[in-house]
């Protein structure tokens, strides 16, 4: 019980700290398992589980590649369709020969030994991908190609495995083509049917409202399992085929809302990956260490060096790719759980008909697994910064809401060279928006396509300003899931919410903005009254505490940019401490006539360039915006 116990606390505590530390969070996962299992003996994930172990894996990996096809948008193939198709077709074929010649030249391998390496090898898997991805947030182009690219092809490369298998199990050449023949035709077709009808029939049942809302997400997870275990019976490994093509099919169907189900699988899959890195790490023996020579660093450099650059450029030749994402797929390739599921299946069936050598299978494929996800974790941050498709700080703001005063905290904003992007369904105040030189988009923040129309490169959260409470709850709920709950904002709710309603559910918003009582009536109250969003650089000089002096009470924080350029949301849960080097911009009064103007003090924004204000006789000099 202490040591089941101890891999969710292990693999959940590692995610926070790797999100603490900003470090992709597979590579503590991993480390800890080392620390864990073979270095302290703490864990021994066998004598745990003992004959659960690899179906309790396999049951998980079907999850995660279920919960990976429910994030597959289908309207993204006409746009990498072709890419998408020469990656796992020509690309696969590629790193399954190359790998095989390594495998029987460096590691010594017999060639059917060598063969089916190869073909376990050929997958990435959207374990390590999916983490990554959303770590590193690169152009949308590479990051949805990379996407598709890591769930397509764990089914292509177990059923890849499993004609191999055939082969060698076969005697003669023509029995070989026939059991490749079958096996293959019965794979594609009962994952196909299967996968569909299970997809339609959830579907049909949830629009029918057979299933009550409380039960949808169990539902869908026991027919997901039942799926998997039913294909499985039929055909081996088919069931990895069936649930990806039941993720899709389910998360592309227009007839019912899934939302509630993929928050319930991604929070499952979080605790799946971090509990399964941890037991492969651990179940790794010092023997297996010991037995790490020369040869296999060799193998696993020619992995990283030569195999994946080699597949990818084969494979995009003629593309219409630009050469920095070309060279980002040739260098992100990390193989995941499914490589260590399916060679540890295939080495034990393999090692009890005859092939003792086949017992080499699954601690080299551990250790590819180990050697690519450092690799990459590492690196893959460090290459997308470098080859320039994705950006060093994603601190863009999306503003929902393009009138006048949103758009004026839009331009203090970008005027300190943060990006920024509006969008609205009025036309008018998005034409506004533009000709005050905002990037604006006019479209509805509730559209299930919002996402796939707007480019959101940079872009790292979201703040809801329109005079609607539950649009804005509900914007910042369908952005929660890209940016994450520290990252989405909304206003404070109306008055007359507050008084005559029940106020909405603090799981069912964003981060209340600004302090407390601003809500979009009282902040256009204000704005017609003559306030202005000012920004303010604090010196020695002129402090906050001169700056409050100087304005009251009446001034309301909105952000804070420091020294490093970072822009920091005022919240009803988060007050930062402004101090000398920072920028402050605010919403402020128009200030008396007999209060005078400080130096450091910047110019309103009021859609015009800022002038600086004229000297007065005894009186410090008023300096412009910068």
């Amino acid at each position: 019980m202490l040591a089941a116990a101890g891999i969710v606390v292990l693999g959940v505590t590692a995610q926070w700290l790797a999100w603490r530390l900003h470090l992709p969070a597979i590579l503590l996962l991993l480390v800890t398992g080392i620390i864990a299992g073979p270095l302290t003996g703490l864990l021994d994930p066998d004598r745990v589980f003992g004959p659960f172990l690899h179906p309790a894996i396999a049951l998980s990996v079907a999850i995660i590649l279920f919960e990976g096809g429910l994030s597959l948008n289908l309207r993204e193939l006409p746009v990498i369709g072709r890419d998408l198709y020469s990656l796992v077709t020509i690309g696969t074929a590629a790193t399954w020969v190359l790998i095989t010649v390594a495998a029987h030249s460096i590691l010594g391998l017999q060639f059917q030994i060598a063969t089916l390496l190869g073909a376990i090898l050929v997958v990435t898997g959207p374990t390590v991908i999916g983490p990554l991805l959303r770590h590193i947030r690169p152009i949308e182009h590479v990051a949805s190609l990379l996407r598709w690219e890591g769930i397509v092809i764990d089914p292509i490369g177990a059923v890849l495995a499993v004609l191999v298998f055939e082969v060698i199990q076969a005697r003669y050449f023509g029995d070989a083509l026939a059991a490749i023949g079958l096996s293959l035709f019965r794979t594609i077709s009962i994952g196909a049917i299967i996968g569909m009808a299970c997809a339609w029939g959830l579907s049909l049942m949830m629009k029918r409202y057979w299933i009550p809302d409380f039960l949808q997400s169990p539902v869908t997870l026991m027919t997901a399992l039942g799926a998997f275990v039913f294909s499985n019976f039929f055909q081996s490994e088919s069931g990895l085929l069936t649930v990806t093509v039941m993720g899709v099919s389910l998360a592309n169907q227009r007839d019912v809302p899934i939302r509630q189900i993929k928050e319930f699988k991604e929070n499952l899959r979080v605790l799946l990956i971090s509990s399964i890195f941890i037991v492969l790490a651990a179940q790794i023996s010092m023997e297996d260490m010991k037995r790490l020579g020369w040869e296999h660093l060799v193998f696993i450099v020619v992995l990283i060096v030569l195999v994946r650059p080699i597949a990818v450029y084969l494979s995009t030749i003629r593309s219409g790719m630009r050469w920095n994402e070309r060279a980002y797929l040739a260098l992100l390739a990390p193989r995941g759980i499914v490589a260590a599921a399916v060679s540890t299946i295939f080495a034990s069936r393999l090692s009890a008909g005859g092939f003792p050598e086949a017992e080499i299978i699954a601690p080299i494929a551990f250790f590819v697994i180990i050697a690519t996800v450092g690799f990459y974790s590492m690196l893959a941050h460090p290459l997308a910064l470098m080859l320039k498709v994705a950006k060093a700080d994603q601190q863009g703001v999306l503003i929902v809401g393009a009138h006048d005063w949103a758009r004026a905290i839009a331009k203090a904003i970008r005027q300190q060279g943060i990006l920024v992007k509006i969008i609205d369904s009025n036309w008018k105040e998005v034409t506004k928006a533009r000709q005050a030189g905002i990037s604006a988009h006019l479209g509805n923040i509730l559209s299930e396509d919002i996402k796939d129309e707007m480019d959101l490169e940079g872009i790292g959260r979201i703040m809801a300003l329109t005079s609607n409470d539950k649009v804005n709850s509900l914007a910042v709920l369908n952005f929660m899931e890209l940016f994450g709950k520290t990252e989405v904002y909304q206003l404070d709710l109306q008055g007359d919410e507050k008084t005559y309603h029940e106020p909405i559910s603090e799981n069912l918003r964003g981060r209340i903005l600004f302090k407390e009582g601003m809500s979009h009536t009282a902040i256009s109250i204000r704005f017609a009254q003559g306030a202005s969003i000012k920004i303010t650089r604090l010196t020695p000089q002129f402090t906050y505490a001169d700056y409050l002096a100087l304005h009251g009470e009446a001034a309301v924080a909105l952000f804070l940019i420091n020294d490093a350029g970072k822009l920091t949301v005022f919240t009803h849960d988060n007050k930062p401490s402004p101090r000398p080097g920072h920028v402050l911009i605010s919403l402020t009064e128009p200030l008396s006539r007999e209060k005078e103007i400080p130096k450091g003090e910047q110019a309103e924004i009021d859609g015009q360039a800022p002038q600086p204000a004229p000297p007065r006789r005894g009186s410090a000099q008023a300096s412009g915006a910068k």
